[in-house]
């Protein structure tokens, strides 16, 4: 019985990765469902396929982030989340309220879109800029919110 090639399985063997059950269902689980934690990542995955521990899920994204197949972003006080969108130094948008996370792609300049005062010697290739507000469904809640009151 062959197995079909898919993207996901092409993606895998590009970056001499063994194709596993685990391992396709998590990228297919990130393509639909960007900037998830952990946690979503293994319930929505374990859903899918069956059972799977929770360090299966931490094993398999570890190794695609050293593969850069994942990408992990750490919003301060929020846990680390993990997205396919990598390699083009892109942004993120964070509410402030509900934790809702959007790309935002590089808005001015070359990579890496921001450029330090003083670089102290370092060959700089990545900025990263987390950008904090509120989301429109947030604030649209709370003015209904306020005006129940």
């Amino acid at each position: 019985m062959s197995r079909e090639v898919t993207p996901i399985v092409q993606q895998l063997r590009a970056r001499g990765m063994r194709v596993t059950a685990a391992r396709s269902a998590v990228l297919e689980w990130l393509a639909d469902y960007p900037h998830a934690t952990v946690e979503q990542v293994h319930e929505g995955v374990s859903q899918r396929i069956g059972s799977l521990s929770k360090q299966a899920v931490y094993d398999v994204l570890n190794a695609f982030i050293d593969a850069n197949l994942v990408q992990q972003i750490k919003p301060a006080g929020h846990p680390a989340r993990f997205e396919r969108r990598t390699g083009d130094n892109h942004h993120h948008l964070v509410c402030r309220s509900c934790g809702r996370i959007e790309d935002v792609d590089c808005a001015i300049g070359a990579t890496p879109c921001l450029t330090p005062d003083h670089d102290h010697g370092f060959d700089i290739d990545e900025a990263e800029v987390m950008y904090w507000g509120v989301c429109k469904a947030c604030r649209t809640a709370a003015v209904t919110s306020d005006d129940d009151h």
